[in-house]
């Protein structure tokens, strides 16, 4: 188990060091120096001299990229263009909006996803289970920004229920829960889906199994067979789906978020873009790989922890 813990945690760094290689990459693909484009075409030769000795682009390459992994290491992600602050607190202001619709988006996704999953097993073979496996696939088809413009003209302009726009009053608990529902509901849809098919297809995979036919023996209701017995298997995929939604969810709420003007990572990025804000750009990548990284990875451990099969063969 130790072994193994090693091995994820190397590979989490291996991968981030990767797209730290490639995040510096780009900045030498984009035409013109990064000074002149962030600085624009009226910029005087004098102020983009300031400029790139400021990002350290008048330096050797070498020097560059051992300066920007040995900073980024120590958690300094540089400054921004244009406010001048550390680019590591301009994220830190933003991203606990995007965790909380994350949370959120994950939090109703996987609950609704796991019920419909069981139910499905319950009516498995008949109406109900054939119509939850088509709504389904038809949540994962729909992309995230498409059903956030649906439910912004709906639920917003039309009936007035909800807010169009913004992430609520600092300290309005009931205006940031309400600003929260449209982006959480846009952003989760697809993992509803996702969810109820993983959930369904672990369960039915363990419906003859020895505890499951002792249970039926005892005449047990298949209600209470699936929900009490069947269930338990799916707690290990819920655990993956957990990790793995929540870095797709957070990649989904960068659109979602420009939809509904919710300050957050992803109006950041977005921003960043647009001004060619490069050091922003680059350390909210980096910020949020590691974030991802760090997640599957605990869910990894957690997963070889919990699932016997997965212990059976690190033992072996």
């Amino acid at each position: 188990m130790l072994s193994y813990a090693i091995r994820r945690v190397l590979l989490a760094f291996l991968i981030l060091f990767v797209v730290m290689l490639a995040m510096y990459g780009m900045v030498f693909l984009v035409p013109g120096d990064p000074a002149s484009v962030a600085l624009g075409p009226r910029a005087t030769p004098e102020l983009k001299a300031l400029l790139t000795a400021r990002m350290g682009l008048d330096q050797p390459v070498a020097v560059q990229i051992w300066n920007f992994f040995r900073n980024a290491a120590a958690g300094d992600l540089g400054f921004d263009v244009w406010s001048r602050r550390p680019v590591l607190e301009v994220i830190l202001e933003v991203f606990p909006r995007t965790l909380v619709l994350g949370l959120v988006a994950l939090g109703w996704a996987v609950g609704l996803g796991v019920a419909l999953g069981c139910l499905a097993v319950v009516w498995r073979g008949r109406p109900v289970d054939r119509l939850l496996g088509v709504l389904s696939v038809g949540m994962i088809a729909v992309p995230s920004f498409v059903v956030a413009l649906y439910s912004l003209v709906i639920f917003s302009v039309w009936l007035g229920w909800l807010p169009a726009i913004g992430a609520g009053e600092r300290g309005d608990f009931w205006g940031q829960a309400r600003a929260v529902v449209l982006p959480a509901f846009a952003v989760g849809i697809g993992w509803v889906g996702y969810t109820a098919r993983l959930v369904r297809a672990a369960m039915l995979e363990v419906m003859g199994a020895s505890h499951i036919r002792t249970a039926r023996a005892f005449g047990l209701p298949e209600r209470i067979v699936v929900t009490k017995y069947a269930l338990r298997v799916a707690i290990i995929p819920a655990i993956a789906i957990i990790a793995v939604g929540l870095g797709g969810i957070l990649s989904s709420a960068v659109f979602v978020e420009t939809v509904f003007s919710r300050p957050g990572i992803g109006t950041l990025i977005t921003g960043a873009v647009q001004k060619r804000n490069y050091p922003v750009v680059m350390g909210t990548v980096l910020f949020m790989t590691a974030f991802y990284l760090l997640v599957v990875t605990l869910a990894d451990l957690l997963i070889a922890r919990l699932d016997p099969r997965v212990r059976d063969v690190l033992r072996g």
